[in-house]
């Protein structure tokens, strides 16, 4: 555990990083890669995992006595699970997620009945922790979604927050579920998510419950991809009274043709190309001269149709790359959003206790960005935010 940013704050991993959708696949990744990042960066004491738990894993766990065996070794081998990520529904690592990573949607029944599995199954792992936290799509793929959808997305998360208010009464335990905007969802930008809340949260549920359990899993890579100003975002959450119930740090890749020469904007974009992978969704905006902006889905979508107009204008592509890198030859990356972000904490304006490195995209990276260490890229990653968590 990386603690510099104050008491009950916990800085970890995210493991989706790691390939395997079952329990036992899951366990395999915490014992080959968990134990050697934490060996690197705290050997003598407890580490944060955010794991992530597919809908097969947790149906696994369901079994009577495996979530609290899981608990015991967990606890042994000082690793904190202090939050999950609950987005992923499926297989994170098949050959071709892409649009996939959205389904089901939380109109959907069955996203609802997972949460709440992963609710119980977090309220037995929590241990010693008093504060548990799980992040979740932004409702579904697409800005738009039809009004009944809409109605029975927000009311399966109003049973949601009714079930963690449960939750805490019984245990103590003060688990929140936190909405993650995501370039292209029905929640994509911060105003999209002051509305789903002012709109049909608060209206039809109890609004100090709905505000104490349901909060927003903000990802600094995903503010920046839109090109929104880190300081608006938490500004308007705050003076909306929504809470940011966890951070994930993780940084997007930047193109600064707007700065570069002619000779500049051809290399960058020989390795824009390079990042063109089949697996993920990277979705792209283009900001131009004139303050506009264009939206591509992915980013093979937005290299043909910006083929020869890449004139002055800047990109952000959904890449998350590793958070000690600001430039690598003629790209940059957003590393200064997540810095800032940890002034924030650091500084106490932002009161959020969970935050967590999710660099996901380490095995599809370009070559020149692997290192072929999983486990000692996660560690340099962690190592990094403890540097920047202190000064």
């Amino acid at each position: 555990m990386i603690d510099y940013l104050g008491a009950g704050t916990v800085t970890g991993y995210c493991t989706n990083v790691h390939a395997g959708a079952s329990y036992a696949q899951m366990r395999a990744n915490l014992q080959r890669y968990a134990l050697a990042v934490k060996a690197r960066i705290c050997p003598a004491g407890p580490m944060g995992v955010g794991l992530w738990l597919s809908r097969q894993a947790v149906s696994e766990l369901r079994e009577p006595k495996e979530a609290g065996q899981f608990a015991t070794w967990l606890s042994r081998h000082g690793l904190l699970p202090f939050t999950l990520n609950g987005f992923p529904y499926g297989d994170f690592h098949r050959p071709v997620v892409k649009y996939d990573v959205y389904r089901p949607d939380w109109s959907d029944v069955r996203r609802l009945d997972y949460t709440i599995d992963l609710i119980q199954i977090h309220a037995q792992l929590l241990g010693d922790l008093d504060e548990g936290s799980i992040s979740t799509l932004p409702l579904g793929w697409g800005r738009q979604m039809k009004p009944e959808a809409m109605d029975r997305a927000a009311g399966h998360l109003l049973e949601v927050a009714e079930h963690l208010a449960g939750i805490e009464e019984r245990s103590g335990k003060l688990i929140h579920l936190d909405l993650e905007p995501e370039p292209g969802c029905r929640l994509t930008e911060s105003s999209d998510v002051v509305d789903l809340f002012n709109r049909y949260l608060l209206p039809r549920g109890d609004p100090e419950q709905v505000r104490r359990y349901l909060r927003i899993c903000h990802d600094t890579c995903h503010g920046a991809v839109m090109f929104e100003d880190q300081a608006a975002i938490l500004e308007r959450y705050r003076s909306a009274g929504l809470a940011v119930g966890k951070v994930q740090l993780s940084s997007a890749v930047h193109a600064p043709f707007d700065s570069l020469d002619a000779a500049g904007r051809d290399a960058a974009w020989r390795q824009l190309r390079s990042f063109h992978e089949p697996r993920y969704l990277h979705q792209t905006v283009v900001r131009t001269q004139d303050g506009g902006s264009r939206f591509y889905d992915d980013l093979p979508v937005a290299l043909a149709a910006e083929v020869g107009l890449i004139g002055a204008n800047a990109w952000r592509v959904h890449f998350h790359v590793p958070l000690f890198l600001e430039q690598f030859g003629r790209l940059q990356t957003t590393q200064n959003q997540v810095r800032y972000l940890l002034d924030q904490v650091r500084q106490g304006r932002l009161d959020v206790h969970h935050l967590e490195a999710e660099t996901y995209a380490w095995d599809v990276l370009p070559d020149e960005l692997r290192t072929g260490d999983l486990s000692a890229s996660i560690a340099r990653e962690l190592q990094w935010l403890g540097a920047h968590q202190r000064t």
